[in-house]
């Protein structure tokens, strides 16, 4: 069961969401013993792959930045969110992540590279760190799809290598992920959420060392 309140983008939209929010408005108060509030729940994203990582024998880089860039709205917030259909997004009513995402995932990302051994050290822009590479990533995407129950956790993640010694870009991708959602409910669609960051960096992790093999030795 979806426990909601609609936030529609498109005006012509509304009227269906409000409906919807007070269906599961009233699906919600059935559901406390003695009418007793529905109690919020905190979700958080992990990255399940930073725990069985295979360390390379060497690093490729003395340090590495990586930089948190802004993200796509649904992800710069606490709430989280689902679409009952293209290009409609609401935010589950009771449940909430303990981070926004898009400061979440770049941490994740930073435990998994350290995991990997692919720097010596890897830190946070801003961190009292040199480092002549900076990874930039940004979540464009990142939310239930329900269009067919119980639906698919959807990520979009962009990353961008720099070489801060010339200044200039040089590498870019972007990758789209999904996992399948065990019930149509937060914490599902949050696990699967988990799910799909880990595929995004397994793919991501790869890919950056084949950028920095090509580019670092230069």
């Amino acid at each position: 069961m979806k426990r909601a309140t609609g936030v529609n983008a498109a005006r012509g939209m509304r009227v269906v969401m409000a409906a919807a929010g007070v269906m599961a408005l009233t699906a919600c108060i059935s559901l406390g013993i003695g009418n007793e509030p529905v109690a919020q729940q905190q979700l958080r994203l992990v990255d399940a792959g930073a725990d069985t990582v295979s360390p390379r024998a060497e690093p490729l880089l003395a340090a590495l930045l990586v930089q948190a860039q802004p993200g796509d709205a649904l992800a710069d917030t606490l709430a989280i969110a689902y679409a009952p259909g293209p290009e409609r997004f609401a935010f589950y009513q009771h449940a909430f992540w303990t981070e926004r995402p898009v400061r979440r995932l770049p941490r994740l990302l930073q435990e998994r590279l350290q995991a990997r051994g692919v720097a010596a050290a890897v830190g946070q822009f801003g961190d009292p760190l040199a480092s002549d590479w900076l990874l930039a990533v940004r979540l464009e995407n990142l939310h239930h799809d329900i269009t067919t129950a119980p639906g698919q956790a959807q990520l979009v993640l962009v990353a961008e290598l720099f070489d801060r010694r010339g200044r200039q870009r040089v590498a870019q991708q972007r990758w789209t992920v999904s996992a399948p959602v065990a019930s149509p409910d937060a914490p599902a669609a949050a696990a699967a959420m988990s799910v799909a960051v880990t595929r995004a960096f397994d793919q991501l992790v790869p890919w950056l060392e084949g950028a920095l093999t090509a580019h670092a030795a230069r």
